[in-house]
């Protein structure tokens, strides 16, 4: 049987607040597959965006393993982690994080950049296309509304076509229209681009989306459903 597309096993993370040791994740296990969607849910501080870090490569547990297709993170090269993070893994955030100095096309194009890709700024127009905003690859982020910058962000995301795709309360600040755009497009991303899509959220409707809701408190599993 082929390895999940992400595993966690076992896994705890501990960060020290001074001198005091704070566990924050208590033997995490989970897997998801290509194609699907996970939904984190919990209260604010159970652990959500811990666990979405460590998923992503951008932490590592201080015990058990994150695997990607099989291959421990935490074994990675600092050359090796740089790859994985540009080429395998998109991000998307409810800040939205577009860089304010450059346009929504340049935004979108800079992860192929980074990676050093061809035909950088083709694929970006095809990836704005695909989120409805054709017409904005000129604008500026501060040009856009809410909902029109988290679409361009996961434009930007998935312009690399990641294996995984990390979205932490995508929805949080948008309205219930523009929350429900966006919501969609994480679905199409694991269908139509074959993604593992990992979300944490308030959102009821976000977890409704959702193939596998996972219930975090207090760092620890409480339930997992599936559909």
């Amino acid at each position: 049987m082929p390895a999940p597309r992400l595993e966690l096993r076992e896994v705890s993370k501990t960060y020290t607040n001074g001198e005091r040791p704070v566990e924050v994740l208590h033997g995490v296990s989970l897997a998801a597959e290509a194609g699907t969607i996970t939904a984190l849910l919990g209260r604010s501080g159970c652990g959500k965006s811990t666990l979405l870090n460590l998923a992503g490569a951008m932490d590592f547990p201080t015990a058990g393993e994150v695997l990607i297709e099989g291959c421990a993170t935490a074994k990675l090269s600092d050359g090796e982690l740089t790859a994985l993070r540009r080429k395998r893994v998109g991000f998307v955030f409810q800040s939205f994080q577009l860089l304010p100095t450059l346009t929504v096309l340049e935004n979108i194009e800079l992860p192929l950049l980074l990676a050093g890709a061809a035909r950088t700024a083709e694929v970006a127009r095809e990836r704005l296309g695909w989120v409805g905003l054709p017409e904005k690859a000129d604008s500026m982020p501060y040009q856009l509304s809410g909902g029109q910058m988290q679409r361009v962000a996961i434009a930007r995301a998935l312009v690399h076509s990641p294996d995984l795709l990390i979205a932490d309360e995508p929805t949080g600040n948008l309205d219930t229209v523009s929350g429900d755009q966006v919501l969609g497009l994480l679905r199409e991303a694991a269908t139509r681009f074959g993604a593992t899509v990992l979300i944490a959220t308030h959102s009821a409707e976000a977890a409704a989306i959702a193939d596998v809701r996972v219930r975090l408190r207090d760092g620890r599993i409480q339930g997992i459903e599936s559909k």
